[in-house]
């Protein structure tokens, strides 16, 4: 059977490829008794005939640290040599060196004497850098030098990252299970991989401005909380932490099928404006004097802000006392005063008059006058 091309089935399966026909299940693939993380330790027996070639890796250090590594290479030695690996320390180059010997048996010792002696010459205690020659521990050092060009804002952030009284990094320290120590222009860290990718994404945060450690730090607290829980212990949480990106609102302008004017050239300006047609000469006046018409302006303004310090302030208006309603309440106040003392007046009048001078002046007629004065 044929298409319509002409191309047979069977030529179409041979040039079609069968993608995983060597993917088959493996017995040890479902194993749920291996562990594939674990990090076996290392049996001389795998490797009874040594090495055939020296290795050896080199480092300087710091003059400060000269009188410090005398004391304590004594220990560096005998902690190498439980591993058959020799060390030299140079004060006249001022380096340090590890090579391997005839009694050294695991190949990848000299790679972690080699991080032994790096972070010894980046101010790591003598006690902390040995523990890197057991097998589960790792080391980072992270440079931090090169990410912000600005002297002062890498001091800042830096600190941002140590925290009062070094509170931050050994916050840090706790949840991630690493030793970290800030010298420098770089970090050094001592721990699981695990751990140390965490360091890694926290300090460039930290240096880089994206993140401050103390968020960080959140995170970290919520995920050792969530990890008791034995349902979401092996959860990926990257995927929930949504990172909010910074999106302009940009105006969809209505469609038409035309493009747009073209804008007039420079020349087609002069054109307009009748400059084209000037002469060399004019064209140089005309420029002189408009920078002389903005040089002035800009003159009188700075003047104007000079002179502005120098005017007086105006002062704030008093509301006038004497106003029109001050005029009506003290006048209502007035009259109910003087009546309250006619009241009084008259009450005090008729307590002191005895009933035998008031029967005899009824008799007589009262002058006109007194009788006015006090009907009034």
């Amino acid at each position: 059977m044929e298409h319509d091309n002409g191309v047979s089935e069977e030529e179409e399966m041979k040039v079609k490829k069968h993608k995983g026909k060597h993917d088959k299940p493996k017995p040890w693939d479902e194993d749920p008794n291996i562990d594939r993380w674990k990090i076996e330790k290392f049996d001389a027996s795998w490797n009874e005939g040594g090495m055939l070639e020296v290795s050896s890796f080199s480092t300087l250090f710091p003059q400060y640290l000269e009188k410090y590594l005398q004391e304590v290479w004594p220990k560096v030695k005998s902690g190498l040599k439980v591993y058959g690996v020799s060390c030299e320390l140079n004060l006249v180059e001022g380096s340090m060196t590890v090579s391997t010997t005839r009694k050294t048996r695991d190949p990848y010792i000299i790679v972690k004497a080699r991080d032994l002696i790096k972070l010894l010459s980046r101010s790591v205690p003598v006690a902390k850098a040995l523990k890197i020659l057991n097998d589960e521990m790792q080391c980072d050092i992270i440079k931090i030098g090169n990410l912000v060009r600005n002297k002062e804002r890498f001091v800042k952030r830096r600190q941002h990252l140590i925290g009062p009284n070094a509170s931050t990094l050994k916050a840090l320290e706790i949840l991630t299970g690493c030793y970290i120590l800030v010298q420098g222009n770089t970090v050094a860290a001592m721990g699981s991989f695990k751990g140390l990718k965490q360091v890694r994404r926290i300090v460039e945060d930290c240096i880089q401005n994206k993140m401050h450690p103390v968020y960080h730090i959140k995170i970290l607290m919520m995920k050792k909380e969530l990890e008791k829980d034995p349902a979401l212990a092996n959860e990926n949480w990257d995927r929930k932490n949504v990172k909010q990106k910074k999106t302009k609102s940009k105006e969809k302008k209505p469609y038409t099928p035309f493009p747009p004017p073209q804008q007039p050239s420079k020349v087609d300006i002069q054109l307009e404006t009748g400059e084209y047609f000037l002469s060399d000469k004019t064209k140089s006046a005309k420029k002189w004097q408009e920078k002389q018409e903005k040089q002035a302006e800009k003159t009188a303004e700075n003047k104007r802000k000079r002179e502005a310090a120098f005017i007086v302030p105006e002062e704030p208006i008093k509301k006038d006392s004497n106003s029109k309603d001050d005029r009506e309440d003290v006048a209502a106040m007035a009259t109910s005063l003087k009546e309250k003392a006619k009241a009084f007046g008259k009450q005090k009048l008729v307590e002191n008059v005895s009933a035998e001078a008031y029967i005899a002046e009824s008799g007589e007629n009262p002058p006109k006058k007194k009788s006015k004065h006090r009907k009034s």
